[in-house]
């Protein structure tokens, strides 16, 4: 286990469905010797969010706070629908300065791809994508490859991913790592909070879309621009996906494939990331090098945010 670390605890989207996890979650990095803040997050709840739309902004915002000591990290406690409104309430400016020449690590997936968008189109900012305090630090059973990837990615400066992969084609290319939730990076196309990056290596998930949904979802990237413009797209988990008797065997392998040619990028499957219970840390807006040989996946990247070192 590397060094204990403070982490503080923000809630930008769903409240906490599922009490029993949050507990687990903290339990387990307290266990572990870290030191949890904020916990009085995981009371909030407006709607179906975790507090109302200011309160949830100034969980991102009060980073920027020089009043305020930094957190080893920032960890979201779920995902659910929740980013959005908040995104034309945080300070971009003030966090660049803050957090600009020693990014933070600010943690999440699903729903806090849209927070990552804005944060590096705005502010500039890299963050990770990675595992929520319920949903993954407060599984029933904790997954040993997210547990183990997420503080080795945050003790190391060279970060470092490799999985098996059904593609053959070899593969070397280096560019900009970044994606996430595909309704959130679609969702966003076209917005100030939407980041233009070219010759990216951009990873996708999403969790109980049909696969016509993806397909339009993907083609949204492709008329937009941003999809060609990629030299590689990292296909993670797409758990649940529903299929209909109506689809004909259209499923999920046959959209992407349609995608991959009418893209004219490569694509690279069996990526652990997403709603499933594997999932590796990965930057977001950070430059890495992917390989791809014999069956097998690397993606290598430094650079990362990561705990400032005492």
């Amino acid at each position: 286990m590397p060094d204990t670390y403070d982490i503080r605890l923000i809630a930008p989207a769903g409240y906490p469905h599922n009490p029993e996890a949050m507990r687990i979650g903290i339990e387990r990095l307290e266990a572990a010797g870290h030191r949890v803040h904020a916990k009085d997050v995981l009371k909030r709840r407006e709607l179906r969010f975790a507090g109302t739309d200011a309160q949830r902004a100034a969980d991102i915002n009060a980073l920027a706070d020089p009043g305020q000591p930094l957190p080893d990290i920032a960890l979201a406690i779920r995902g659910g629908y929740g980013a959005h409104p908040i995104l034309p309430l945080l300070d971009y400016d003030a966090l660049r300065a803050r957090l600009g020449g020693t990014p933070l690590p600010l943690v999440g997936h699903s729903d806090f791809t849209a927070l990552q968008c804005a944060l590096l189109a705005r502010s500039g900012l890299p963050t990770l994508g990675g595992p929520m305090l319920g949903p993954d630090f407060g599984a029933p059973e904790l997954d040993a490859l997210t547990w183990d990837h997420f503080w080795a990615t945050l003790a190391s400066g060279e970060g470092r991913a490799s999985w098996d992969t059904p593609d053959t084609a070899e593969l070397a290319v280096e560019g900009t790592i970044w994606g996430g939730n595909l309704a959130m990076l679609s969702g966003l196309v076209g917005s100030e909070y939407f980041p233009r990056i070219e010759g990216g290596i951009l990873f996708i998930e999403d969790i109980a879309e049909p696969p016509y949904r993806v397909e339009r979802m993907l083609y949204h990237l492709l008329h937009a621009g941003v999809l060609g413009r990629q030299k590689a797209l990292l296909i993670g988990d797409f758990t649940s996906c529903r299929v209909a008797e109506y689809d004909n065997g259209y499923d999920l392998p046959v959209a992407f494939e349609r995608i991959g040619a009418a893209a004219g990028i490569p694509l690279v499957r069996g990526l652990p990331f997403g709603h499933g219970p594997a999932k590796f840390t990965l930057p977001f807006g950070i430059h890495g090098q992917l390989d791809v040989a014999g069956g097998r996946a690397r993606l290598a990247f430094s650079g990362h945010p990561r705990p400032k070192t005492p």
